[in-house]
């Protein structure tokens, strides 16, 4: 079932970028890559309907106008035009802090809940109204790039808060047109522009962990790498490409399984729910061998199945990934030590 589930066109990208692996992933509203996201989506789902489709339609129904637009395509297209008429860098880079706001408040108004469980799909924004960071970053940052601006994802491992996660987050950014910096543009916040201050994203040849400054406006002026070789400015920094975010899909899909590796629905694994994880954790590597989240949680899913000596290799492997990109975080750490008889 699975397999056949699989056989599914790939997204649409250019070989250099592929080769590559550096390029921030094109998910503009109404493209091909986001509406073979979602058709993938839709496919497990067993949901007919065009995704495109439907956020125009809610974008009509939703009274969170946009440029005077009657429909979507027509409000950004307008608020485009704005940017590029605008005379000063600070009167664009005002634009696209209002765009980014708009793009914040619509995708709470039209998507209202937010699911762990079941919001990293498409299918789930147009079935139950849910959605979640991955998928509401993918959309915010589409609506951007379609108005014209430079927008993307980045991975997240330290919060607003300061706390620490094994990359437990996303968040669209946008980058102001004038190259003052970047700002954080997260549905899961109140307000619309955020400070988490770790990311991940892609800077001097890999994906690394850095920590981001702030000025009193919530702008990025500059992020640091973890693992103390310099200061990277805004522009050095590139987004996550489409291959981490298919990835990162099929991570989730892993991650959430039904008696997967965290023993969603059921209380606990099973074996088929984790032969389900396992799957599609595979299928996120072989898309993205860089993604040392899913190398790590398939160290997890190896283990839970009794396969030991597999797990241990599994997490050497994600150890080396982690540490190439700067930072291990403390959980990964304690899988290391298991795998090389440190711990329990």
């Amino acid at each position: 079932m699975l397999k056949k589930m699989f056989l599914l066109l790939p997204l649409l990208v250019s070989q250099s970028a592929l080769a590559q692996g550096i390029t921030p992933a094109d998910v503009s509203y109404g493209g091909d890559n986001v509406r073979a996201l979602a058709a993938e989506s839709y496919k497990l789902a067993g949901l007919s309907g065009d995704f495109t489709t439907w956020l125009a339609d809610a974008y009509a129904k939703a009274g969170v106008p946009l440029s005077g637009g009657k429909t979507l395509d027509e409000a950004l297209s307008a608020r485009k035009a704005e940017l590029a008429d605008a005379k000063t860098p600070a009167e664009k880079d005002q634009l696209a802090r209002d765009t980014g706001a708009w793009a914040h408040k619509f995708i709470k108004k039209v998507v209202p809940k937010f699911s762990l469980e079941r919001g990293y799909e498409f299918a789930s924004i147009v079935k139950t109204g849910e959605r979640q960071c991955l998928l509401q970053s993918t959309v915010i940052a589409g609506l951007l790039q379609k108005a014209g601006l430079d927008s993307g994802l980045v991975m997240v491992w330290k919060s607003m808060s300061g706390q620490e996660s094994n990359l437990g987050h996303v968040t669209s950014v946008l980058r102001l047109p004038s190259g003052a910096g970047d700002v954080q543009v997260d549905a899961s916040e109140p307000q619309p522009f955020a400070t988490h201050s770790g990311i991940l994203a892609w800077t001097d040849g890999n994906y690394r962990f850095m920590t981001a400054t702030f000025d009193k406006d919530n702008m990025i002026t500059g992020y640091t790498r973890a693992d103390g070789r310099g200061e990277v400015k805004p522009a050095a920094l590139t987004f996550l490409s489409l291959k981490y975010l298919r990835s990162q899909y099929d991570y989730y899909r892993a991650e959430r399984a039904t008696g997967g590796v965290l023993g969603t629905g059921t209380g606990r694994s099973n074996p088929a729910g984790l032969k389900t994880s396992e799957t599609y954790l595979l299928r996120a590597l072989q898309t993205e061998p860089k993604n040392a989240l899913a190398a790590s949680v398939l160290g997890t899913v190896l283990r839970k199945e009794g396969r030991n000596a597999e797990a241990q290799a599994q997490y050497r492997k994600a150890a080396v990934l982690y540490a190439a990109e700067g930072h291990t975080p403390s959980g990964m750490l304690a899988n290391l030590n298991w795998a090389n008889g440190k711990g329990q």
